[in-house]
């Protein structure tokens, strides 16, 4: 079985201080834990920006900040900026985080009911983002919500937008979409394309027993605070121990963690991209 990657998703849309003290929001909080995570294991980073009052927000200059640090701290590790709708839904605003070329960005092809809003992705916006990944040669990582998610990459693919292999990520559990089951994770695994990639994020107390079931099926892992605020056993968790415990299931299990240079082999990343998010923001 090859190797597994782990993605750290750090800070989210959601979490508060209020919720966990544990959650990064500034720039030097964020960069500080990547590195944390990067030491436990993690090889692509899954990045929200907060403005000065901890809300969400696509304001570039504050991904710059973000990533500044970041190559600063931790200089291999793989940057996948956020586009979420949370943090607004104007276009082009949500097309920035692409623009500043980091090597994967998140790309979520369809709608869904969230707690307290729609989350939505129209049709002309999917074509129209999927023209700035075209564009930018910017690998998306296609988040999926709902089964349909993953015909609507593939109808993107056929019209020449989005370029195979595409890797996935299965976001499980979110109230309102998918529940977060083995029996679901394996459905969706299923329904993908020869060649595809992907991982689950399993939301609250789901993180860690679907992690451990997308190790043992040969998938990959997303962990982090974004998505979950508690181990297994219940006490608080930080980013850096969510991490070191898929890492430790994964070698219990005999699957070896990848580092950064090979998640971007078995990801089909352009070495040469690596460090093209540093033209944008020096």
């Amino acid at each position: 079985m090859e190797k597994l990657i782990i993605t750290a998703a750090l800070t989210g849309n959601v979490p508060t201080r209020e919720m966990t003290p544990h959650v990064p929001l500034t720039p030097a909080e964020i960069a500080a834990d990547v590195r944390r995570c990067a030491e436990a294991g993690a090889s692509i980073v899954h990045i929200h920006a907060r403005d000065t009052g901890g809300r969400p927000t696509l304001d570039p200059a504050v991904f710059k900040a973000t990533v500044r640090l970041i190559k600063r701290e931790a200089p291999d590790v793989i940057i996948q900026l956020s586009t979420g709708a949370r943090a607004g839904r104007d276009w082009e605003a949500r097309a920035n985080p692409v623009r500043l070329l980091p090597e994967m960005a998140s790309f979520t092809t369809g709608s869904n009911n969230l707690p307290g809003i729609v989350y939505e992705n129209a049709p002309d916006f999917l074509l129209f983002l999927a023209g700035v990944f075209k564009e930018t040669g910017v690998k998306p990582e296609i988040e999926v919500f709902e089964a349909g998610m993953i015909n609507n990459a593939l109808f993107l693919v056929k019209k020449n937008l989005l370029t195979p292999p595409l890797h996935f990520d299965f976001v499980l559990g979110a109230p309102g979409a998918m529940p977060a089951t083995v029996r679901n994770l394996v459905f969706l695994a299923d329904t993908l394309p020869p060649g595809a990639t992907w991982t689950v994020a399993g939301i609250g107390p789901a993180e860690i027993p679907l992690a451990t079931a997308a190790i043992a099926m040969g998938g990959h892992v997303r962990v982090g605070i974004e998505d979950n605020l508690r181990l297994p056993d219940g006490a608080m968790a930080t980013n850096a121990r969510l991490v070191q415990t898929a890492a430790r299931i994964a070698r219990t299990m005999g699957r070896a963690i990848a580092s950064p240079a090979e998640a971007r082999q078995m990801l089909s990343l352009d070495p040469q991209h690596k460090d093209r998010i540093l033209t944008q923001i020096d």
